[in-house]
C-alpha cells in the first residue's frame, strides 16, 4: 500500500483528474444503448409473419387435413340434417336443429383446436432460441402466430357455411347468412386461441391435449344442448354463462330461429310459435344477443392475452 502511495500515479493532481473525469460534462446526454432486438417492432412482426407463412406453406399435411376434415364433416352434417330448417312443425324439429348447431360448433372447433396443437408446440421451441438471440420479441411472435391462422380459418368457415347452410334449409337471406358466418368465425377464433394458449401454458403437447379434453367435457355438458339453460339448477347456471360454447349455440340458434313465428306442436301444451318455444323452454331471448356477442369478443381477447403472457414468462425448455 505504501509503495502505491509513493508511486507517481498516486499524486494529488492525478486524483483530481480522476474525480473530474468521473463526472459528466454539463449539457451532455446520458448513455444510450440500442434495443436488444435487431429491428423495430413492425419489422419484427413482418419477419415473424413471413416465417410463420413459410412454415404453414411447407406443412401441406396439416392444411389439407383441416380442409378435408371441414369438407367431410360439413357434408355429413348436411346429409344427416337435410332440409331440417326449411319447415318447422313440431318441437322435435327444433331439437334437431339444436343438435346440428351443437355438433357443428363444438366438434368442428374442437377438431381444429387439437389439430393445431402439435404445430404450435414445434414452433415454440424455435421461439425460445430466436428470442434469446434477440431476433424478435414475444409480442411480435404471438401476433404473427395468430395472424397466420386467420386466412386458413376464414376459408374453413366459408367452406363450411357454403356447404351446410343450403343443405339444412335455413332462410336464404343475406342477414341470416352473415350472422351464421360471423358466429362461426368467432367460434373458430376462440377455439384456435384456446389450443394455442394451452400449449403455451403446459410443458408438452400431450399435457396440453389432456387439458383441452377435460375443459371440452365441461363445455360440452353446459353448452345448452345436453341440459337447456332454464333446466340447469340455479347454483350451476354460472357454468352456462362461463361457457364459450354455450354462447355460440345461443347465438346461432337465436339468429336463425329467433324471428320465426310459425306455430309448432308441443306435446302436452298448447301450440306455440318457434320464438315462444325458444324463450320458454331453451331460454333463448333477444335481450341477451348483444351480451353473447360481446362475450365472444371478450373471450377471444382474454385467450390472446393469456397466450402472450404465457409465451413471455413461461419457459419449458430443457437443456
Amino acid at each position: 500500500m505504501q509503495k502505491f502511495i509513493d508511486a507517481p500515479l498516486y499524486t494529488r493532481e492525478n486524483m483530481i483528474l480522476v474525480d473530474e473525469l468521473g463526472k459528466p460534462t454539463p449539457g451532455t446526454e446520458d448513455l444510450h444503448f440500442p434495443p436488444i432486438y435487431w429491428q423495430n417492432f413492425r419489422a419484427q412482426c413482418m419477419a415473424c409473419l413471413w416465417k410463420q407463412r413459410c412454415a404453414y406453406w411447407k406443412n401441406p399435411e396439416h392444411n389439407v387435413a383441416r380442409f378435408l376434415n371441414t369438407f367431410v364433416q360439413s357434408t355429413m352434417f348436411g346429409v344427416v340434417f337435410w332440409q331440417t330448417g326449411s319447415t318447422i312443425k313440431q318441437q322435435q324439429d327444433i331439437f334437431n336443429i339444436l343438435g346440428l348447431i351443437y355438433g357443428t360448433s363444438l366438434f368442428l372447433g374442437f377438431n381444429n383446436c387439437t389439430m393445431l396443437q402439435p404445430v404450435v408446440a414445434v414452433e415454440r421451441v424455435v421461439l425460445y432460441r430466436e428470442k434469446a438471440a434477440g431476433t424478435y420479441s414475444t409480442l411480435a411472435y404471438a401476433i404473427a402466430q395468430v395472424a397466420v391462422e386467420l386466412p386458413y380459418m376464414l376459408v374453413q368457415v366459408f367452406m363450411f357455411a357454403v356447404i351446410i347452410y343450403p343443405m339444412i334449409g335455413f332462410q336464404m337471406t343475406a342477414g341470416k347468412f352473415f350472422e351464421f358466418i360471423l358466429y362461426m368465425v368467432l367460434s373458430y377464433m376462440y377455439y384456435t386461441l384456446f389450443g394455442m394458449m394451452t400449449v403455451a401454458l403446459t410443458p408438452n403437447v400431450e399435457i396440453a391435449s389432456g387439458l383441452v379434453y377435460l375443459i371440452f367435457l365441461f363445455w360440452n355438458v353446459f353448452s345448452g344442448f345436453v341440459v337447456g339453460r332454464l333446466l340447469i339448477p340455479v347454483w350451476w347456471r354460472w357454468a352456462y354463462w362461463a361457457n364459450p360454447s354455450a354462447w355460440t349455440v345461443y347465438a346461432l340458434m337465436f339468429s336463425q330461429l329467433g324471428d320465426r313465428t310459425e306455430l309448432i306442436l308441443v306435446p302436452g301444451l298448447p301450440d306455440q310459435t318457434v320464438k315462444e318455444f325458444l324463450e320458454s323452454y331453451l331460454g333463448l331471448e333477444d335481450v341477451y344477443m348483444n351480451l353473447v356477442t360481446y362475450l365472444h369478443v371478450a373471450i377471444i381477447a382474454l385467450f390472446a392475452i393469456v397466450l402472450f403472457i404465457s409465451l413471455k414468462y413461461l419457459n419449458f425448455l430443457r437443456r
